[in-house]
């Protein structure tokens, strides 16, 4: 039995390496005869160090730093399309108001305000509040 001198490097480490590796490989750093002599080192290697050294002599890529500290969205995709569905009608109804007032060559009455005033504040208080967006904890 071998004992390692480093840390431990776990199953998800690995899987970490190894697509870093493919994006290498993706992007013509390394070929596919050297993908395949790293992802074997990668899997016979044991220790967190070592699996560095696999990556020594390639250059850090700039996603990778920014999946470190990504977060999830804000909102959830369908609240992001609900907001783009008000915002593309709100358009519509304003053009449409804006036609209107330029054919009769005054303004007319702001009706769009009965359309995107209300739809906007259900979206911006189910937003706030977080209904349907999975935030809640109750």
């Amino acid at each position: 039995m071998d004992i390692s001198t480093g840390t431990r490097a776990s199953n998800a480490e690995r899987d970490k390496v190894v697509r870093l590796l493919g994006r290498h490989m993706a992007d013509g750093r390394i070929d596919l005869a050297e993908y395949d002599t790293r992802i074997a080192q990668v899997y016979a290697t044991a220790a967190r160090e070592d699996l560095q050294v696999v990556l020594s002599d390639l250059p850090t890529l700039r996603a990778e730093a920014a999946e470190r500290g990504r977060t999830r969205p804000r909102l959830p995709i369908w609240q992001r399309i609900e907001g783009a569905a008000w915002l593309g009608v709100s358009m519509l109804v304003l053009g449409i108001w804006a036609a209107i007032s330029f054919g009769v060559g005054e303004f007319t009455y702001f009706w769009p305000v009965w359309v995107i005033g209300p739809w906007g504040a259900v979206l911006a208080f189910r937003m706030v509040a977080g209904f349907e967006g999975g935030y809640r904890t109750s």
